[in-house]
């Protein structure tokens, strides 16, 4: 390449890419619900590509800036993430168009992927692949609070953090709400004390990287939809309270309270609400509800759920419409002539009140982000919690080592052929720097072979 095409090429990148059309983007957020795998991290990392790298939609400090509110509410950050850059485009109907289509297609996926495993799990094949996938899950836990942990405990005071979460919830079974509480006032106090310590990112990785400028840049101004307004955040409220009420009046109305729909949808109302730190983080709080106070999936069902998602595009918080499908499928909610139906509904039911809050949080707390770049007082408290989820993060790979190694308990025969199979994805993962979905196949394979074998 000649010094004068360089120079040319160079001048190209730095110019403002062209405006985007609603219909562009609508075909990218299809496009990205069906290609976003590999769990949160791999999902934003994805965006992070599309959006900041090679479209230059949005600037990386934009981004990142975006991605930490996200990462500081309840809910999947990745969805929400792409909610936000949705509607900085093309305002509400942007967000909820690129919000829906991150978590639409999973949720048909899941809802088949849901029946063939209850409905044909004890089919030799089928057993072998989860025999295989469940150790596997336990390895990508591990790597998930390594590769989350590396990234966040960049200071003795918030490893301190880590593992007193990591015993709070081990040895004392407190509830998730109270640690992320708990981190979010130790970063609030400590982002005033040292806010060297609480700074976001540590001083490690580049905020300012440039890749040229973006539609939405470093000193854009906010458009106008996102301006704040009290007017607008009031409307915003109560459209949202309307689309949540009158499911689930017609729900308690049809139903009654102690109906199997209702609980899911009040029980996954809370849950949107009350967990934070992502996927894995929410996953304490829903075994707690779905397998000890309703029974609605076992604890070996929840592991598998789990791998599924890990398959699948979408959010992995998206194991919800697995525990839902199950729920309705098992409790035979529709009557022993419509098990499908009952699954499918239930699914479609958690995954709408999992979800809503998620889109009201970016909507109508997207203007008050927008006015706060750069504010310590914002990013503190998210850096602490961000440390006590690794502590939780850690707790849940536990448990999954348990069940799956132990699977009739410690009284049991320890599981050998499974311990084998989460070593090597184990290696796989933190070695080789193996894709999640390459190691889940792999290890479904093994596990297929091992059942043929009769181990």
């Amino acid at each position: 390449m000649t010094t004068e095409t360089k120079l040319k090429s160079n001048l190209a990148s730095h110019n403002t890419p062209p405006q985007v059309s609603f219909g562009q983007a609508f075909w990218f957020w299809l496009k990205l619900g069906f290609i976003s795998f590999g769990g949160p991290a791999g999902q934003i990392a994805i965006m992070h590509e599309e959006l900041v790298v090679r479209r230059r939609w949005i600037s990386e400090k934009r981004f990142l800036h975006a991605l930490n509110y996200c990462m500081v509410l309840p809910g999947p950050e990745a969805q929400q993430l792409a909610t936000y850059v949705g509607w900085l485009l093309h305002k509400t109907r942007g967000g909820i168009v690129a919000g829906t289509l991150f978590v639409l297609p999973s949720l048909f996926i899941l809802i088949a992927l849901s029946w063939v495993y209850i409905a044909f799990g004890e089919v030799p094949l089928i057993a072998g692949i989860f025999y295989g996938i469940k150790p596997a899950v336990t390895a990508i836990v591990v790597h998930a609070a390594h590769r989350i942990g590396s990234r966040a405990l960049k200071n003795n005071v918030l490893w301190a953090i880590a593992a007193a979460s990591f015993v709070a919830i081990f040895a004392l079974n407190v509830p998730f709400p109270f640690i992320v509480v708990g981190a979010a006032l130790i970063g609030f106090i400590g982002g005033r004390l040292a806010p060297e310590t609480f700074k976001v990112g540590g001083g490690h990785g580049s905020v300012n990287k440039s890749f040229g400028a973006a539609l939405i840049d470093d000193h854009t101004p906010p458009p106008e939809h996102a301006l704040f307004r009290w007017r607008r955040l009031i409307q915003v409220l109560a459209v949202g309270g309307i689309l949540w009420a009158v499911p689930m009046g017609w729900l308690v109305q049809k139903y009654g309270w102690d109906h199997t729909f209702t609980q899911m949808s009040w029980f996954f109302t809370k849950a949107a609400l009350l967990t934070f730190g992502g996927a894995y983080a929410v996953l304490p709080y829903v075994y707690q509800g779905a397998v000890d106070q309703f029974g609605w999936a076992t604890a070996t069902q929840m592991i598998d759920g789990l791998a599924l998602g890990e398959t699948t595009p979408g959010p992995l918080i998206m194991v919800v419409a697995f525990v839902g499908f199950i729920g309705g499928y098992v409790k035979e909610v529709l009557g022993q002539q419509s098990l499908f139906l009952a699954g499918a509904v239930a699914a479609s039911l958690v995954t709408w009140f999992t979800f809503l809050p998620s889109f009201m949080f970016i909507l109508a707390g997207g203007p008050l982000v927008e006015s706060t770049h750069n504010d310590l007082k914002f990013t503190a408290p998210l850096t602490a919690i961000t440390a006590a989820v690794v502590g939780v993060i850690l707790n849940l790979a536990m448990f999954f080592g348990y069940h799956v190694l132990w699977p009739q308990g410690f009284s049991g025969t320890f599981d050998v052929p499974s311990a084998v199979i989460a070593l090597t994805a184990a290696v796989a993962l933190f070695k080789y720097k193996r894709n999640v979905i390459h190691v889940i196949g792999v290890c479904g394979l093994l596990g297929v072979a091992l059942q043929w074998l009769q181990i």
